[in-house]
C-alpha cells in the first residue's frame, strides 16, 4: 500500500484527494500538512511541515505557492518524491522542482487529468497526419468567470503537444481583431471563452477542405484532476530521482 502525505490537506483539492485515497484499497494518507487544522481528517495533520515525522512514500503538493519552497526542502531532506500540483509557482520556484528532481522524483503536468494528457498523445498522432495535408488547427477553451490566466495552461500544452509533433514549426495566435489578413497556414489559434461555472472544456479542431474533425474533452468537476494526482502518486513512489509528468503515468499504464 502506497502511503501518502498530503500537503493542503484542508483546501478544497485536498478533501477530495483524501475521499479519493480513502476509497482506494492501494493508497493511504498517512499525514496531511496544512496552516491550519480544523478538521477532523482521520489522519494526523502538521501545520508545521518540519514538525511531520510520519514515515511515507510520497508527497501530493495541492497547497499554496507560499509554502512551495519549505515543501521541497522537506523532500529532499526526507528523501521523498513528491507530485507537484500547486499553481501560481514563480520562475525561480519551478527552477527550484527542477532542481529538486534532481535529488528527488518529482512529477509535474500542466493538468493532471488522465484524459486530458490521453487526448494530448492523440493530438499529437492526429497533427502528424492531418497538419502535412493541409488541415488547420485551432483550439478553444472555456472556463468559469474566475478564471484570471487566459488562455489556461491546458491548452497552450494542447498547442505545445501539436507543435512538438510537426518540428515547433508554428506559432500561436490569440487574438486576429487587430489585423485583416487570411489565416497563416503556419499557425494554431486560440480562444478563451470565461463565464458562470464552467469547470473546464477545451475543444481541438483539425479544419480541412470539406472536412473538420474535433477533439473535445470536458471537466465536469475538479475530481478528475485529483483522481489523476493519486494516479500519479501511485506511479512515482519508488521511482529514482528525476522529472516526470503525466504522460509517464500514461505511458506506464
Amino acid at each position: 500500500m502506497i502511503k501518502i502525505i498530503m500537503h493542503g490537506c484542508n483546501g478544497k483539492m485536498g478533501q477530495v484527494i483524501s475521499q479519493i485515497v480513502n476509497e482506494d484499497p492501494n493508497a493511504q494518507i498517512a499525514a496531511g500538512i496544512d496552516i491550519v487544522d480544523n478538521r477532523d481528517n482521520g489522519y494526523p495533520v502538521f501545520t508545521n511541515i518540519r514538525e511531520c515525522d510520519v514515515q511515507a512514500d510520497v508527497v501530493i503538493d495541492f497547497a499554496s505557492a507560499k509554502a512551495e519552497d519549505a515543501l521541497l526542502d522537506f523532500c529532499m531532506e526526507r528523501n521523498l518524491p513528491v507530485v507537484v500540483c500547486t499553481t501560481g509557482l514563480s520562475e525561480e520556484q519551478i527552477a527550484r522542482v527542477k532542481e529538486t528532481s534532481k535529488v528527488v522524483a518529482v512529477l509535474k503536468s500542466a493538468n493532471m487529468s488522465l484524459g486530458v494528457n490521453t487526448l494530448l498523445k492523440l493530438l499529437q498522432d492526429a497533427a502528424k497526419v492531418l497538419a502535412p495535408a493541409g488541415f488547420d488547427m485551432e483550439i478553444v477553451e472555456k472556463h468559469h468567470k474566475h478564471k484570471v490566466d487566459a488562455p489556461s495552461g491546458t491548452a497552450l500544452a494542447m498547442a505545445d503537444s501539436m507543435n512538438e509533433a510537426l518540428g515547433n514549426q508554428y506559432t500561436y495566435k490569440f487574438d486576429r481583431s487587430q489585423e485583416r489578413k487570411e489565416r497563416d497556414a503556419k499557425e494554431i489559434g486560440i480562444s478563451a471563452v470565461r463565464g458562470g461555472n464552467i469547470v473546464g472544456e477545451h475543444e481541438v479542431f483539425f479544419a480541412g477542405t470539406d472536412e473538420v474533425i474535433e477533439f473535445k474533452h470536458t471537466a465536469y468537476s475538479k475530481a478528475i484532476f485529483a483522481k489523476g494526482a493519486v494516479e500519479a502518486a501511485k506511479f512515482l513512489a519508488g521511482r529514482e530521482a528525476g522529472f516526470y509528468d503525466m504522460s509517464d503515468v500514461i505511458a506506464a499504464k
